[in-house]
């Protein structure tokens, strides 16, 4: 039976593992912190469980057809619930926009902003689905070794339907004129990495997955999905070894021979890196090795980091629902901050995630758990005094809008910035997104999958194809373990 490792326990490792192991493969994964799941680890403090990353259960398609892949379904592994309102806009005080689970109701919301926009907006959610069934079925699917294969019929045929050369903002002001709803369609593309009118229109997919297919909560956290995904891949045979961070990819003939952790080595058949892409080529690989160098990632776009704020509070706020867009302050200004001019924000938009809205578990009876972002630009100076500068403008912006006392009643706090993404993931320049979706840096002109000078060397990740994401992350490591499966094979 061949070895194959698997560096990383986030969703793209763990989906990688599981594949690979279902081919009947001998898979270890190294995992350097002591919990898996990445990014979208928990942890347990003053009676409140946090989940600290991904926060958002969107295209649950994508993780159904994950788990069916082992005659499996997510219902195996944790409870969905959907939930209703999905999300709220805050902009001010007065002006809440919340959307409602239906579609129906939507549409009701939108007509009452903009008279005609509903007949606008299925217009609009058509042209998503469509993106969607070819995006999320056809193109992230593709290893992107090159361009030939998007050369299919199907592909080929709506190439204008999919909207690849016109941005979001263009495409989305051309069917609404209102603020708020613009606003409303052009931030779930906040996080892909470049402001709206940077980002091709075929990811308008994501209003589709928004607003269309739901958004849903596994009970107990996102953490439950880690964790499913971890007994799966125990069930077909995986070996996961913690506090192993990898230290040395050794090559020999153009082909791994062995992974050394420093205190010990393992000789392998192959290597699928999902841990941090730039650091795995920059720290484990000689340079004759690598398939870039330092000038190349240097002239990358990343997506964003975040200033993240786990907080629990002695009492229930009010206005809160479970998910909390707070947009009183200008979408463009801070989007320049990020993307144009990198800096700290000067009146940041924020997200407030309260999970105990919808589920006991997470917070004692009678009190609330925050999970409180402030995306910002990668590679920023991160200082203590910074973090907490920061606090005091979201608590206080906070209050205002909820119209409630919060920042007296807090009784746990912790933060986790651009220094903490470094040290417990080893992302580059802090990054909390990985690499950006622009034009630029799509499907083939991403970092390759694979390695060019190591044969049996696969890559899988945020910074790779398809791209940022915890189903892209899913996706990704499944087109690494096939890739290496059929290396393998050969």
């Amino acid at each position: 039976m061949k070895n194959v490792s698997v560096i990383g326990s986030g969703f793209a490792g763990m989906s990688a593992a599981c594949f690979l192991a279902d081919a009947g493969l001998s898979v270890t994964v190294h995992e350097k912190n002591a919990t898996n799941g990445g990014r979208a680890r928990s942890f347990s403090e003053a009676g409140f469980t946090f989940d600290m990353g991904p926060s958002w259960y969107w295209m649950p398609d994508v993780f159904e057809r994950f788990f069916e892949n082992f005659g499996k379904n997510p219902g195996d592994f944790y409870e969905l619930v959907q939930l209703d309102p999905g999300f709220q806009m805050l902009f001010s005080k007065d002006d809440i926009l919340p959307i409602p689970a239906s579609i129906e109701g939507i549409y009701e919301v939108f007509e009452e902003i903009e008279k005609g926009s509903a007949d606008k907006l299925k217009k609009f959610l058509s042209e998503g689905k469509y993106k969607y069934d070819v995006g999320m079925q056809e193109l992230v699917y593709k290893p992107s070794y090159s361009w030939f294969e998007f050369a299919t019929g199907s592909l080929v045929k709506g190439v204008v339907k999919l909207d690849v050369f016109q941005s979001v903002s263009s495409h989305v002001r051309t069917y609404f004129k209102d603020e708020r709803l613009v606003a409303l369609m052009e931030f779930p593309v906040l996080f892909l990495g470049a402001m709206a009118k940077q980002i091709p229109a075929l990811y308008s997919l994501m209003n589709y997955a928004a607003l269309s297919l739901g958004t849903w909560y596994p009970k107990g956290g996102m953490m439950k999905i880690g964790e499913g995904m971890e007994t799966l891949a125990r069930s077909l045979g995986v070996a996961f070894r913690n506090n192993d961070d990898v230290k040395r990819i050794v090559v020999e003939d153009g082909k791994v021979v062995e992974l050394d952790s420093g205190d010990r080595s393992d000789l392998v058949s192959g290597v699928v890196a999902t841990g941090d892409y730039h650091h795995i080529e920059q720290a484990l690989l000689q340079p004759k090795y690598r398939n870039y160098t330092e000038s190349y990632w240097g002239k990358r776009t990343m997506a964003p980091s975040s200033l993240i704020f786990y907080l629990g509070v002695n009492k229930k706020v009010k206005k809160l629902i479970h998910h909390n867009l707070f947009f009183d302050t200008s979408l463009d200004v801070h989007a320049k901050e990020i993307y144009e001019s990198p800096q700290w924000p000067t009146e940041p938009l924020f997200y407030v995630c309260c999970p105990s809205k919808t589920d006991s578990t997470v917070a004692p009876i009678g009190m609330e758990n925050l999970f409180v972002l402030v995306p910002i630009a990668p590679g920023l100076d991160d200082t203590p005094i910074l973090r907490e500068r920061y606090y005091e403008i979201v608590m206080k912006r906070m209050e205002e809008i909820c119209e409630d006392e919060i920042s007296k009643h807090v009784v746990y706090k912790k933060s986790y910035c651009i220094n903490d993404f470094k040290a417990d993931y080893y992302a580059f320049r802090g990054n909390a997104y990985g690499l950006a979706n622009t034009l630029r840096q799509t499907a083939v002109l991403k970092p390759s999958i694979r390695n060019k000078e190591v044969k049996n060397l696969f890559y899988a990740g945020q910074l790779t194809v398809p791209g940022p994401g915890v189903p892209p992350a899913l996706i990704s490591g499944q087109i690494a373990a096939e890739q290496m499966i059929n290396y393998l094979k050969r």
